[in-house]
């Protein structure tokens, strides 16, 4: 199918409805039917598939877990025996599908057994959540349906709420572009010993992806020419997603650990603000890619019912509690947001991007995530969201710029909460960031124009998995924003991620890379490691 006539079935769909009608959640949800023809009545009323006559493997896409609570995991897996064509390779009905949960990887002791459908609805994924379970404790999990048995994955609950727990480690990834590089950094990340990993967003790319993965340049097969276009409809992302999950070190990753994921921009498409697209199509024909995005996004992820998206709209912002250790806002900074001032990109700021109505959260979320610090027992308050929250200018000079899609573009909004940390008492505030593909460390500023003011949490900005192909050690910016930005502690441009480790007295950050992500295989090394001390917010080198 032609980029033309992608876009003239967006078209066709929002005109079936019109505009007035389709900015309803409802109008949203009946478009987005009509354009994937699903049946109106639900997602039951296909026939079932009996499972004996699947006749390849359908877990190709492997198995992961998300959420952890105390008492309770989710786990994930979508039955795709062809991930690389329209369908999976599976007729459109539903398929039962049976899960395991074992104290050990022989599951020689079973503690829970049940059984999920995998509807053609939902293309065919599998959200399992188990209750009941014991807080802080390692698990193991599988599916199988028909004569075949997933994958085993590895998983754990949190500890309980009120549990004095003094240790949590954690690891932080973000920006994966599957033509950008081989997930190298996944494969180094399985092995780490870590609780929980935190997926700051980017998790895959609208661009276009050649037969040979891009930079992958991987001659050894040929992708379909249909990766070989922007994704916009429901079907491009599901595919898309076929393809990024097919990857097998990203596989290793998600059965190693536990995964909370949030989005950023690339999942639905570059730098969209709220309704407002990158480019100039009528506002329902975004909003129906939205909604196609949004729907493929919650399919392809482990996430709950509640974060299940209605049309264009899924509230992804959420709370984790590990214990009495930490607290976890989870932002969405990307559905709710103003457009970006003067035309997004690196601007001088002014009036426009310093109205104090500019709101990168959106007022409910804000509310909700202010709300939630003033309740907060927790030592360690940790945000993980998408862009990058410290001032970060680009030059030491009165002439510098900012950029219009990070909390820089909307000032406003970061005064506001750092001002709800300090009146809520948060004395030990961490942000987690991912988007801008390097690494940075951040002593977060009262007022970041006086660099003696009162630092009152860090941010720990964690490099892309692959995003900006090889990268560097000092970019050229690094001379530029290292002397512009006093509270800039670490600048690193190489891909891989970063692992923070929260303990009673201090936090500690790693920040691991790899040599080069367009050729495979490539060894891990840490570029830098800081610690912050509990009551005494600062990054200094371990």
């Amino acid at each position: 199918m032609t980029h033309s006539s992608h876009q003239q079935e967006l078209r066709d769909a929002a005109r079936y409805l019109g505009r007035r009608r389709f900015l309803t959640v409802t109008g949203a949800a009946a478009a987005l039917a009509f354009s994937v023809n699903l049946p109106a009545a639900g997602t039951a009323s296909a026939a079932e598939l009996d499972a004996r006559k699947i006749g390849e493997d359908p877990f190709t896409l492997g198995v992961a877990s998300g959420d952890p609570l105390p008492d309770s995991v989710l786990l994930w897996t979508r039955l795709a025996p062809r991930p690389y064509e329209s369908g999976s390779g599976l007729p459109r009905a539903r398929v039962q599908v049976r899960w395991e949960l074992a104290r050990d990887e022989r599951f020689s002791r079973i503690v829970r057994r049940g059984s999920a459908t995998a509807h053609p609805e939902f293309d065919h994924s599998v959200h399992a959540e188990i209750k009941g379970l014991e807080a802080d404790r390692v698990f193991y999990y599988r599916f199988r349906t028909g004569n075949w048995t997933s994958p085993t994955g590895r998983t754990r609950t949190a500890p309980a709420r009120g549990a004095r727990n003094s240790a949590l480690s954690l690891a932080a990834v973000s920006c994966q572009a599957y033509h950008d590089g081989y997930f190298t950094a996944y494969k180094h990340l399985a092995q780490e010993d870590v609780d929980v990993v935190f997926h700051l967003g980017d998790y895959l790319y609208e661009y276009a992806v050649s037969a040979t993965g891009g930079a992958r340049n991987d001659t050894s097969r040929t992708l379909p020419a249909h990766f070989n276009r922007e994704t916009v409809t429901l079907e491009d992302y599901r595919l898309r997603y076929g393809l990024y999950k097919s990857d097998p070190d990203l596989r290793a990753a998600h059965a190693a650990h536990p995964f909370v994921v949030t989005w950023d921009d690339h999942e639905t498409e570059n730098n969209y603000a709220g309704e407002t697209p990158e480019n100039d199509v009528p506002p329902e024909e975004f909003l129906l890619r939205r909604a196609a995005a949004y729907r493929a996004y919650w399919e392809n992820q482990p996430l709950r019912t509640p974060q299940r998206p209605a049309g264009p709209d899924m509230k992804l912002y959420r709370r984790l509690h590990f214990g009495r250790l930490a607290q976890f806002d989870i932002l969405d900074t990307r559905q709710y947001r103003s457009d970006q001032a003067y035309g997004d990109g690196w601007q001088r700021p002014g009036p426009k991007s310093e109205d104090p109505s500019r709101t990168l959260t959106g007022a409910t979320q804000e509310r909700w995530l202010l709300d939630g610090w003033r309740a907060s027992y927790a030592t360690w308050n940790v945000v993980p969201q998408q862009v990058t929250f410290a001032q970060r200018r680009d030059v030491p000079t009165d002439a510098f710029k900012l950029s219009m899609d990070a909390w820089d573009g909307y000032p406003a909004s970061r005064d506001r909460v750092l001002k709800g940390a300090e009146a809520a008492g948060i004395d030990n505030l961490m942000v987690l960031t991912g988007d801008v593909h390097v690494g940075y460390g951040f002593d977060l500023k009262r007022d970041f124009d006086d660099p003696a003011s009162r630092t009152v949490g860090t941010e720990i900005v964690a490099t892309s998995v692959t995003s900006g192909k090889n990268g560097s050690d000092k970019p050229a910016s690094w001379n530029n924003q290292m002397q512009a930005n006093p509270h800039m502690k670490f600048f690193n441009g190489r891909r891989g991620y970063a692992v923070i480790t929260l303990g009673a007295q201090r936090a500690r950050a790693d920040y691991r890379t790899v040599s080069a992500v367009t050729t495979p295989g490539a060894p891990l090394a840490t570029a830098g490691s800081f610690v912050t001390e509990v009551g005494n917010q600062g990054l200094t080198p371990a």
